[in-house]
């Protein structure tokens, strides 16, 4: 009883948080960036309200309990396995099974057009996680908290190098207002900071083009995005993976803690809650605000701050993925809406399927191969799109499950792993029979 209760729960979190990572995704697969000025410029509209109330709530929270659960599910597949004695040895199901999530990384991006993927991402870091898998709860905590110092290092790099090019420009402005020439050096901090300000301000020129290959065919949308792709995945392997990591490691360690498993009192995830809201709201105001700030005018942003914001993004974002999973146990184990708990179940079960139905449901809707809706919509109107995603797979997936053993993508990932197809359909007879 009690493993068929843990894997509920963990499922019950994935699904919350998948559902919820579709909130961060949609303005990327369907707004352009530079509209997002226009939309903090009026906090009194309800592109704002739609911006900062997610902002606040779940940016990067659902994305961190997606890498929490997934450093759990790596353990859970690498620990509960018994060990072969003729066939292939688990390390080798296990890295088999991140080799095939790269590529799936790798068709989501670059075939079905998803600019934020981040299978691939996942299935690298998670080649990393092996041998850490037998490792006890309080070692974890420490790797975890390792990784976040060097995130937190890498960041303040970066908003150094800012502010080095803030101050270039201000010189290079001031030398050029007095008559006199800049330095090479502070012309290049000058030639920086300009770039860091025109990623904030709309060009119609860029916008035009952007608009009419993402509203294009598919070669044309292929074309459009294959340079961000190619950068990002570079991007993040040397930048992102830290953050990733955090959270991992953090997810394992909660795992053999019980805290997935819904194995904690009801009392200690009440005062997560509290601890994870009570701290962690307030920070996230407060980085929204920054967030505002560089959109409307980075350089009093950069002006402002002599340690950016960022540096509690992490933290931040770790309170708050841990608050909204212990708010869902608690409401888990009041019983009070068994259905929404059921669904979400579902939708956690069939993760994998249910994120790759995002790109393609997304990819249909807004580029021009499909409705051709990229960039037509308000902002708030995004959160539209967003509801109906998860009205249909909060339906679908129960539905789908009733009948079959894992989602079409599951049992994909699942057949090519073990190199033989996976059994699929249930035996809804027997099985009604038994139970």
């Amino acid at each position: 009883m009690e493993a068929v209760e843990r894997i509920q729960t963990v499922d019950l979190v994935r699904g919350m948080a998948l559902l919820g990572i579709l909130m961060m995704n949609i303005p990327l697969f369907g707004y352009l960036e530079s509209g997002m000025a226009a939309v903090v410029k009026d906090p009194g509209s309800r592109d704002y309200f739609a911006f900062a109330a997610v902002g606040t709530a779940f940016e990067g929270t659902m994305r961190a309990l997606f890498s929490m659960l997934f450093g759990a599910g790596m353990v859970l597949f690498a620990t509960n396995k018994p060990e072969s004695i003729d066939g292939p040895s688990v390390a080798e199901y296990y890295y088999r099974r991140l080799v095939l999530l790269v590529l799936f990384g790798m068709l989501d991006a670059y075939i079905l057009h998803w600019r934020g993927d981040i299978l691939f991402m996942y299935g690298l870091m998670g080649m990393l996680l092996y041998p850490f898998r037998k490792l006890k709860a309080n070692w974890l905590l420490g790797v975890a908290f390792a990784c976040l110092l060097i995130g937190l290092y890498k960041n303040e790099g970066w908003q150094s190098n800012m502010r080095e090019a803030r101050a270039g420009y201000l010189q290079a402005v001031k030398l050029e207002k007095s008559g006199k020439k800049p330095s090479e050096k502070q012309l290049e901090q000058k030639a920086n900071w300009e770039r860091i300000e025109g990623r904030t301000k709309p060009d119609p020129k860029a916008d035009a083009k952007a608009l009419k290959e993402m509203r294009g065919n598919y070669a044309s949308v292929f074309r459009h995005i294959l340079p961000e792709n190619a950068g990002s995945e570079v991007w993040y392997v040397y930048h992102g993976a830290w953050d990733m990591l955090v959270m991992m490691f953090l997810g394992m360690a909660l795992l053999q803690l019980g805290f997935f498993s819904n194995k904690l009192s009801s009392n200690t995830y009440k005062t997560i809650v509290l601890i994870g809201y009570g701290i962690g709201l307030p920070i996230s105001w407060f980085y929204v605000q920054h967030t505002a700030q560089m959109y409307l005018n980075p350089g009093l942003a950069v002006d402002t701050y002599r340690i950016s914001p960022n540096a509690l993004y992490d933290l931040r974002r770790g309170l708050l993925a841990l608050g909204h999973a212990s708010l869902l146990m608690l409401v888990y184990r009041s019983q009070l809406v068994p259905w929404l708990m059921r669904a979400l179940t579902a939708v956690g079960q069939m993760a994998f399927t249910n994120y790759l139905t995002h790109s393609i449901v997304c990819a249909l809707f807004f580029n021009g191969y499909g409705l051709g809706y990229y960039g037509k919509l308000a902002y708030y109107q995004l959160y539209y799109v967003v509801f109906t995603v998860w009205v249909f797979q909060l339906i679908i997936s129960p539905i789908w499950l009733r009948y079959f053993r894992f989602g079409p993508f599951e049992w994909l990932w699942r057949s090519l792993t073990y190199w033989t197809p996976q059994p699929m359909r249930r035996a809804v007879k027997q099985e009604m029979a038994v139970a």
